[in-house]
């Protein structure tokens, strides 16, 4: 169950998204900077008020999207960035980063359909990718049609929206797409930002989901506490095994069940179209970027300080947000990486943790 204060809470921390505020404070002098991931802005959000009341140190976070977090960090404007696309090592070594795993979490297609209530409209890969190609362009399309028998579909023209900013989001929900269509993955493939062939654009989940909410027949993908948080209708998909599942926090885990972190280089994994019956297909990590040799040593460990005290203390907030967190037996592999991350002296500037 989410917190009594759940709605409340993603309320205010929509418009921060919406607005570039700082959260859990006035910015002051030791406030860490960040940037980038609107999919896990509520959960860092959260995460950095109780870590302001434990330490005094606050985060100044801009939710400007994923592609905005890979830029600022490049550009050593900002203690962190953060992305839902993990970097290819060659990224990582030209900009001399280090990236590690924060959190999974669900993407979902919301609708606006007359008479239909959350959970009411299964759909698939392949006929998702139709629709964002412009190939189905009705709701009573027989492929839809086949996919909801008994079902009455409106004869209502599909309103496909997607994000107009780099996104993360955009790059789990297209990586989907192009392992579950072939034309779209030979037309269009996948990235935080992509040339979308119809549709209109949204900025940020709040963008998306306003014009897919108010348009009419429209279609649209956000996060899952995003979702939630709104009461927006949100369909079934049907799972890489042929299972018709709804989105929950065990088919999230489900999907990230037999992720190989460990062997993996620099924890890129993508959880997309995953096996497995209960395995939700758009499910996808978020990530941290840091400096390898930071300018500002001392920040950059307070900000593996403050990952580290997440992992910790954080799994239920987190939970509780519709997120999952790492497993436990990730999180020491995890910090292990943090010794790549060096001061002027060449000694790693995060020796343990402090609390």
């Amino acid at each position: 169950m989410l917190e009594k204060n759940f709605a409340t809470r993603i309320a205010r921390l929509t418009f921060g998204a919406a607005f570039g505020m700082v959260i859990a404070g006035t910015a002051h002098a030791t406030d860490l900077s960040g940037a980038g991931s609107t999919f896990a802005y509520p959960l860092y959000a959260k995460w950095a008020d109780s870590y302001k009341t434990k330490t005094n140190i606050g985060l100044n976070y801009q939710s400007i999207g994923s592609g905005g977090g890979i830029k600022q960090i490049e550009a050593k404007t900002v203690d962190f960035g953060a992305s839902d696309m993990p970097l290819a090592m060659d990224d990582l070594a030209k900009n001399n980063l280090m990236q590690f795993p924060t959190a999974m979490g669900g993407v979902v297609l919301v609708v606006n359909i007359p008479g239909l209530a959350a959970g009411q409209l299964t759909l698939d890969g392949p006929t998702l990718g139709d629709i964002y190609l412009g190939k189905i362009a009705k709701w009573n399309d027989p492929e839809i049609v086949k996919l909801n028998p008994g079902l009455k579909l409106p004869a209502l023209d599909i309103a496909v929206v997607h994000r107009s900013d780099g996104s993360g989001t955009t790059f789990i929900f297209t990586d989907y797409l192009s392992k579950v269509n072939p034309e779209w993955k030979s037309k269009i493939g996948s990235n935080t930002a992509v040339d979308w062939p119809t549709g209109l654009g949204g900025k940020g989940s709040e963008g998306v989901s306003a014009v897919a909410t108010q348009t009419v027949g429209g279609i649209g993908y956000v996060e899952y506490a995003y979702a939630l948080q709104n009461k927006l209708v949100y369909t079934k998909l049907k799972s890489h095994d042929g299972t018709v599942l709804s989105p929950t926090i065990p088919t999230f885990q489900a999907a990230g069940a037999n992720a190989d972190w460990k062997n993996s280089q620099a924890f890129a994994i993508i959880l997309t179209d995953q096996p497995g019956k209960e395995s939700w297909p758009i499910t996808g990590a978020t990530f941290i970027l840091v400096q390898k040799n930071p300018d500002n040593p001392q920040n950059a460990k307070q900000v593996l300080d403050f990952f580290a005290w997440a992992y910790k203390n954080g799994n239920q907030a987190a939970q509780d947000l519709a997120y999952i967190p790492m497993p436990a037996s990730v999180v020491p592999l995890i910090e292990q990486s943090w010794k790549d991350v060096k001061g002027p002296d060449g000694k790693p500037v995060w020796a343990g943790p402090t609390s």
